[in-house]
């Protein structure tokens, strides 16, 4: 088998959410990319190291959220613009949405690579409180007590190169990831119950890439996210070679202050590919006012300034009535993350492993049999050595986004059947919240793809016809055979992980390659021809990932509507969206597929390690000595049928990935080529 080991390069992580980082809880700036943070009072490391909410476990409180929204409100004051401002916990439950009098109701979705109507591009009908939302949720999500990312970090990782304006470079390390977190999805929850409801929540937009939305930390670990939106456009940053003077930014630094992350977790302290990730652009020396001189939030609520938005005008996101709710406490009930000893000490015993809940202490996807009956379904013994297996690889494996430098990765691994249905879930601790749909997402993606029928499928389904967009999903098919000159790709029940499907859905193949006079798009991909006349792609209309929710995305934003099956295919195979960045491996069992394992949080490379080298292990320790799933037992695809034994004609030297294993991989050993040969 071809595993490349990469350098830790492109291992960015899948965790682009994680940007947590411990500090704040007490006055301090925001730590921004410039100035001189310390000074400004934030801690520069606060010491946790994804134990603090064990520790000393805290919440964002009434007044909490109260002091952070007047300390916003008073800088947007102070600019003379009118803002909406949403604040989050750690676990997406939205605390209070604050709309300033005059402030615009509407947004509209721009990156300036698209003219007229493509995707999301240019759709204006949008109420603010969504933006507001979706970037208060992407500083909870994108957050941990080992890095801290903001909605600026998300635009810096997510665009065709790695950085933006680049060129010859590949895609951002979470290209693709802006489209998780979707109303639509089965397993994100929907904030509508009477108080606080356990998460993850849903995010309206998904995962936001427009600056303005940065993580809230309280007694050194995340609580929370503050998102700001002033300027009626939702987009992001396409040239990072400048300093931007963002006021949805400014406003939120200023909400943000006192609950800033500490210095040495925010972004700009952290490097991929020899590049400082993007964290804010502004920092508390760039206010006009002072947040430690806030108002009382009763002062400034229900008169001239603004109002609290009541919960009955954002339905299903949450239900506050016209007031301001507190945040649940990570790790308690209320979050709906808990750890596994709490529940089940047998079910992963010394692994310090944690569970999603329903809120009533019940474990909501516990290891479970599949559903597919023929002799070949996981059995639930399995998904758990499946599980068990993967938490220990992330336990040993050593991060590549997060610090202390030398800690270990912290995940989500989600395991499915072949019809996509969930098997088990489970987390390591303090693993980035963003990880739990994404890894969902993967292990779904790798099990359609590999499928004998997924060009059927897609061929069968439904075009794409909402909002002005139209879009054909059988002409992704048709791209794909064409594009690998094999009339039944798609059907040939070739083995397929999340790797080897980004590189069919990227604007340029090979990846990044745009230095030439044609530059070609992956099949799954909108192209990218560098006119805004022609062009359709940006990260606002990237291909099939989006086209395949756009409807039921759509609906729900316009309508109000709640599928819970995002794409049109009608089952859960892939209720909750397609991901297109790594870490995932499609099972098999007498070399039929039986399901997939897809794990998201510490680095891509550290992803693609885990649910490949999870998968292996749990092979061997079922019985199998090569870890293949070629016989009885359960295991890796068999070498043959691997995705990276194609090469697309006219791309000598190009095959596709399959996985991507990171070199000196594991804490306090020199053991390297983990996955060569497996």
């Amino acid at each position: 088998m071809n595993v490349a080991k990469l350098t830790s390069s492109i291992l960015l992580l899948a965790s682009l959410t994680l940007i947590t980082a411990c500090g704040g809880g007490g006055g301090g700036g925001s730590g921004g990319s410039k100035g001189n943070p310390v000074a400004q009072g934030s801690n520069f490391d606060s010491g946790c190291t994804g134990f603090c909410a064990t520790t000393s476990p805290s919440n964002l409180t009434v007044t909490d959220v109260g002091n952070i929204i007047s300390r916003a409100v008073q800088e947007a004051q102070g600019r003379g613009v009118k803002a909406t401002i949403a604040v989050t916990d750690r676990v997406g439950n939205v605390l209070a949405i604050f709309q300033m009098n005059g402030a615009a109701t509407t947004f509209t979705i721009r990156s300036g690579l698209v003219n007229g109507t493509s995707g999301l591009e240019n759709i204006s009908i949008l109420p603010s409180t969504y933006a507001a939302i979706a970037k208060a949720i992407t500083g909870s999500y994108l957050a941990s007590e080992g890095n801290a990312f903001s909605t600026r970090t998300a635009s810096h990782i997510i665009q065709e190169h790695f950085s933006p304006h680049e060129t010859g470079l590949p895609g951002g390390p979470l290209f693709g990831v802006q489209f998780s977190q979707l109303p639509c999805s089965d397993l994100v929850t929907d904030g509508a119950g009477t108080a606080i409801g356990v998460g993850p929540n849903r995010s309206p937009l998904g995962l936001s890439a427009d600056p303005g939305g940065f993580p809230i930390y309280k007694n050194g670990h995340p609580v929370g996210g503050i998102g700001v939106i002033s300027d009626g456009v939702y987009g992001l940053d396409r040239n990072i070679l400048d300093t931007d003077n963002s006021v949805d930014e400014l406003i939120a630094i200023a909400g943000q202050f006192g609950f800033a992350p500490p210095v040495d977790r925010q972004a700009n302290r952290i490097t991929v590919d020899g590049r400082s990730l993007r964290y804010s652009d502004v920092n508390s020396d760039d206010l006009l006012s002072n947040p430690q001189a806030a108002p009382a939030f009763a002062t400034i609520t229900g008169g001239v300034l603004g109002n609290l938005v009541n919960s009955d005008a954002v339905p299903n996101y949450f239900n506050a009535g016209g007031g301001i709710l507190a945040g649940s406490t990570f790790g308690a009930a209320n979050s709906g993350i808990r750890p596994a000893d709490a529940i089940d000490a047998s079910l992963f015993p010394g692994l310090d492993a944690f569970v999603l809940t329903d809120g009533a202490g019940n474990n909501r996807y516990p290891p479970t049999t599949g559903t597919v009956i023929g002799g070949n379904e996981l059995t639930a013994a399995e998904v758990t050595e499946l599980l068990r297996k993967a938490l220990g690889v992330a336990n040993q494996a050593r991060a590549q986004i997060r610090r202390p430098l030398n800690s270990q990765a912290r995940v989500t691994v989600s395991v499915v059947d072949s019809a996509g249905v969930i098997l088990g879930i489970a987390r390591t601790r303090d693993a980035p919240m963003f990880g739990t749909d994404v890894s969902l997402q993967k292990a779904r993606t790798a099990t359609f793809f590999s499928s004998t029928d997924a060009g059927a499928v897609l061929l069968a389904t439904g075009n794409v016809n909402a909002a002005g967009y139209t879009s054909s999903i059988a002409n992704y098919v048709t791209a794909v055979r064409t594009f690998l000159g094999n009339n039944n790709a798609l059907a040939d029940g070739t083995a397929f992980a999340d790797r080897s499907g980004g590189n069919l859905s990227r604007p340029f193949y090979p990846d990044g390659n745009d230095l030439v006079a044609l530059p070609n798009n992956g099949p799954l991909s909108k192209p990218f021809a560098k006119n805004p006349a022609t062009d359709l792609w940006s990260p606002f209309s990237v291909g099939l990932q989006l086209d395949l929710v756009f409807n039921q995305l759509v609906n729900h934003l316009a309508a109000g509507a709640n599928p819970t099956d995002c794409t049109q295919i009608g089952s859960t195979r892939l209720a909750n969206g397609i991901q297109i960045f790594p870490g995932s491996v499609p099972i098999y069992r007498n070399g039929v597929l039986v399901g997939g394992i897809g794990v998201s949080g510490d680095g891509v490379d550290q992803d693609d390690m885990i649910s490949f080298l999870g998968t292996n292990r749990a092979s061997v320790a079922l019985g199998k000595a090569n870890g293949i799933g070629d016989g009885a037992i359960i295991g890796n695809a068999p070498t043959g049928i691997r995705a990276d034994n194609i090469t697309p004609p006219g791309f000598a030297g190009q095959p596709l990935r399959y996985i991507q294993c990171p070199q000196n991989p594991f804490i306090g050993s020199s053991e390297n080529n983990v996955c060569d040969g497996l």
